[in-house]
């Protein structure tokens, strides 16, 4: 496996209306869209950037993964996903690292990316997602 590039950078924001002013009306980038996400409660607004992406990532729930890091460590950089060109054969190899997987098998995220965690523990308290978009 060879992580192939940075495909986003998931930040955790209370509230995505707000917070989308400072990069689009002070970055200057541009609105590429925004999803739903229900099984991860989250809402998601994508800022393509060059080649990759910024994802500001909003709950949807008070008991939902975003909210719960929101609660914990407050809002910022959530995670960071690499893209990959086999997602199935990335979550075989960092197991055969020895590395702890928060999903064994690959789920749908956004974007229609199939996507798989790498528990923090294993990866120097960064959450990693690999992420294998067609």
């Amino acid at each position: 496996m060879k992580a192939l590039k940075v495909d986003h950078i998931g930040i955790a924001v209370k509230n995505l209306d707000e917070t989308l002013k400072f990069y689009t009306e002070v970055l200057g980038l541009e609105l590429g869209g925004t999803e739903l996400v229900e099984d991860q409660k989250v809402k998601v607004a994508f800022l393509p950037l060059g080649d990759t992406e910024v994802e500001l990532l909003e709950s949807t729930s008070p008991d939902g993964p975003i909210a719960k890091y929101i609660e914990k460590n407050g809002e910022g950089i959530q995670h960071i996903a690499f893209k990959v060109d086999n997602i199935e054969e990335a979550i075989k190899h960092m197991e055969d690292k020895g590395m702890r997987m928060i999903d064994q098998e690959p789920r749908y995220g956004a974007g229609g990316a199939k996507i798989a965690f790498v528990h923090p523990k294993s990866s120097h308290r960064v959450l990693v997602e690999l992420s294998e978009r067609d």
